[in-house]
């Protein structure tokens, strides 16, 4: 064990890491999946583009590199923690949980990270491997282009995983979540920009997207990698990230400041 809270903290990391590769076969058929995912819609745009030209601003080129990256930045930010934190409130664990030295809520997060980095390692990286030798991906050249977006994917982690926790403490408040849990996973998939780019949407409805925050989990990431977005214009987009993370952090600790207090109020 590290010393310290921080060093209990890294402790989750590696734990949920440990966690995952344990069960690392049952990820050779995700990375299969997602490629299955990447041919239909590759060969989906493929045949709307027909001749060649832009929709939306992506060539078709920058919209088969935009498919991969995005479904496999997906495999790296995804969790389940709204899942996690909701079975613990209904089976009572949370309780025990609020009482231990440490944050909740950094506990969740460091665990998610901790699974994050297992799919970035085994999952994200051999998925985009194996998707570069079935469709014409093109990688990038300039080094902003990788560093953007590297750093980008971690607050799409971030931003992800805290849509998520909400989404999870929501059971304190109501009887299933289930639904709240269904649906989020269909607007962050839709609205993110990953079945269907950002820019590809009808001008009103694209116009309220960049006032949410899931244009900032895929969309912004992958224009980055793509090369729409370039030089000043990546502290742009990552200045949005960096926004909608402060931002969520508001609900967030809300949420959980009033989970503390209705479950000690009731009893525990």
């Amino acid at each position: 064990m590290f010393n310290g809270t921080g060093g209990a903290y890294l402790d989750f990391i590696r734990i949920r890491f440990l966690t995952m590769l344990a069960y690392r076969v049952n990820y050779y058929t995700g990375i299969l999946i997602y490629t299955l995912n990447i041919g239909v819609y590759y060969f989906t745009w493929k045949a709307i583009y027909g001749g060649g030209g832009e929709l939306g601003g992506f060539t078709a080129s920058q919209m088969t590199t935009y498919l991969a990256v995005s479904w496999m930045a997906r495999a790296f930010y995804f969790n389940n923690l709204d899942r996690e934190i909701s079975t613990d409130i209904r089976d009572g664990s949370i309780a025990i949980q609020f009482i231990r030295p440490y944050n909740y809520l950094m506990v969740k997060m460091m665990q998610g990270f901790g699974e994050g980095l297992f799919r970035f390692m085994l999952f994200m990286i051999p998925g985009m491997a194996i998707a570069m030798l079935f469709f014409p991906v093109k990688l990038p050249t300039a080094p902003e282009a990788w560093a953007g977006f590297l750093v980008m994917l971690f607050f799409s982690f971030l931003i992800n995983s805290q849509l998520n926790i909400i989404t999870g403490l929501m059971a304190f408040f109501v009887e299933n979540n289930e639904g709240f849990m269904r649906m989020k996973r269909v607007v962050v998939d839709l609205f993110s920009g990953l079945i269907i780019p950002i820019s590809l949407f009808p001008s009103w409805l694209g116009s309220i997207m960049e006032f949410l925050p899931f244009q900032a989990i895929t969309y912004l990431p992958g224009s980055v990698f793509t090369g729409r977005i370039q030089g000043v214009g990546i502290w742009n987009v990552l200045g949005v990230q960096v926004l909608w993370f402060v931002l969520l952090l508001i609900p967030m600790v809300w949420l959980y400041r009033a989970s503390r207090k209705r479950l000690f109020v009731q009893g525990g």
